[in-house]
C-alpha cells in the first residue's frame, strides 16, 4: 500500500514537470520536496512536527520488534525488488526508459510515448521509495519529517554516481563504498579530535564532508560510469582469462 500511495503521489508531483529535464527537472523535484515537507508539518493526519509512532510489523501474532527480527523482512523485500528492477530493464518498458535516457527526441520519433513513460518512471521510482520508507518506519517504530533531510538526497545521488548511474549493481556498490566511508570517518573522528583538541569537533565534521566530496569528484573525473563499469570490465577479463586480448 505504501508503495502504491507513493507512486500515485509521484505521478501527481511529476506531471507538471514533464516538459523540462536536466537541471530544471532537479529544481522542480526540489520544489516538490519542500511542498511535501510543508504539508507533512501542517496536516494533522501526519502528526505534524511530532511525527507518528509506528507499531512493529506482525505476521501471525509474531512481532518483528527488534533489529534482528526485522532483518528477515527487509532482506527478502530487497531481493524481491532487485529482481523486479533487473527484469524491468530487460522488458519493453525498460528499453523505452533507456531510449528516453539516451535521446528523448529520437525515442519520440520511433514512437515512444514520452509523457506516458516519464510518468511511469516517476511512479516506479516513488513505488520503490515508498516500500523502503515503510520498512524504515517499521524498523524505527517512529517517523518524523526531520528524519528525511535534503542532505540524504545528496548522499543517495552520490551513491549512484559512485556505483554507476543506470545500473542495478551500481546501487549496491555505491551504497557499500559510501557506507564504509562514513564508518571510516566516524572511526577516525575521535583520533582527529585528540590530535587537534583546540578545534573541537570542527575537523571531524570537515573530514566527513570533504571526504564525500573528494570521492564524488574523483569518480566524476576518472570513472564517470562508476564501480559497476569496473565490475563489468573485471567480469569480461575473468571470462577471457588467460586470453584477455
Amino acid at each position: 500500500v505504501s508503495g502504491i500511495v507513493a507512486g500515485i503521489l509521484g505521478i501527481i508531483g511529476g506531471a507538471p514537470s514533464m516538459r523540462i529535464k536536466g537541471f530544471y527537472l532537479a529544481l522542480a523535484t526540489l520544489a516538490i520536496y519542500y511542498i511535501v515537507v510543508w504539508l507533512i508539518i501542517h496536516l494533522n493526519i501526519t502528526g505534524g512536527v511530532k511525527g507518528l509512532h509506528v507499531p512493529p510489523p506482525t505476521i501471525g501474532g509474531f512481532a518483528f520488534d527488534s533489529d534482528e527480527k526485522i532483518y528477515y523482512i527487509i532482506v527478502p523485500v530487497m531481493l524481491l525488488m532487485t529482481y523486479f528492477a533487473k527484469n524491468l530493464t530487460r522488458s519493453r518498458v525498460g528499453r523505452a526508459f533507456v531510449a528516453i535516457r539516451d535521446n528523448d527526441l529520437a525515442a519520440a520519433v520511433m514512437g515512444v510515448n514520452l509523457f506516458y513513460y516519464k510518468l511511469l518512471a516517476f511512479f516506479i521510482g516513488c513505488f520503490f521509495a515508498g516500500i523502503a520508507g515503510s520498512l524504515f518506519a517499521h524498523w524505527m517504530m517512529y517517523v518524523n519529517v526531520e528524519q528525511f533531510p535534503l542532505t540524504d538526497a545528496v548522499f543517495f545521488i552520490g551513491m549512484l554516481i559512485v556505483g554507476g548511474l543506470g545500473t542495478i549493481t551500481g546501487v549496491f556498490f555505491g551504497t557499500l563504498l559510501i557506507s564504509l566511508l562514513i564508518e571510516g570517518v566516524t572511526f577516525a573522528s575521535p583520533m582527529l579530535t585528540k590530535l587537534l583538541p583546540a578545534l573541537g569537533m570542527a575537523p571531524a565534521a570537515a573530514l566527513a564532508a570533504s571526504s564525500f566530496g573528494v570521492i564524488i569528484a574523483l569518480f566524476l573525473i576518472f570513472e564517470p560510469r562508476g564501480l559497476a563499469h569496473r565490475w563489468t570490465i573485471f567480469k569480461a577479463s575473468y571470462r577471457l582469462f588467460p586470453f584477455a586480448y
